[in-house]
């Protein structure tokens, strides 16, 4: 009972869809390495993240038209999508319009946005 009386109201309707594209020669095994990476993007960027209510996931998929990296290379491919993951994520939610019934970040906070009014919309 506890536990439900902490579950936000609008459960199951923050789903939030990932696709990952990279021109690199990747094998399946590495791309659901570089899915992984995404998903740690997703960590850092939501809370709470992969709930059972929600379904966040992450897909990846490679072109392979530069060729497979080296060890180093691979490395840097995936921490930067995990970055690029947690950017998108930061980006689109500060670019986001209030709805009807939800108001965005930026209609909530406006004086954190230079240029704008200090005052919330209404």
């Amino acid at each position: 009972a506890a536990l439900a009386a902490r579950l936000p109201a609008r459960t199951g309707q923050a789903t939030t869809l990932v696709v990952i594209g990279t021109d690199a020669a990747l094998t399946k095994a590495q791309c659901a390495k570089l899915s992984g990476a995404g998903h740690d993007g997703l960590a850092r960027a939501i809370n709470p993240v992969h709930t059972m209510f929600d379904g966040d996931t992450v897909f990846s998929l490679a072109t392979g038209g530069l060729g497979a990296p080296d060890g180093p290379g691979f490395h840097a491919l995936f921490t930067e999508a995990g970055t690029c993951v947690t950017r998108a994520v930061a980006r689109a939610m500060l670019a986001a319009s209030s709805t009807h019934e939800l108001r965005s970040y930026r209609d909530t906070f406006r004086s954190a946005f230079p240029g704008s009014s200090s005052r919330p919309t209404p």
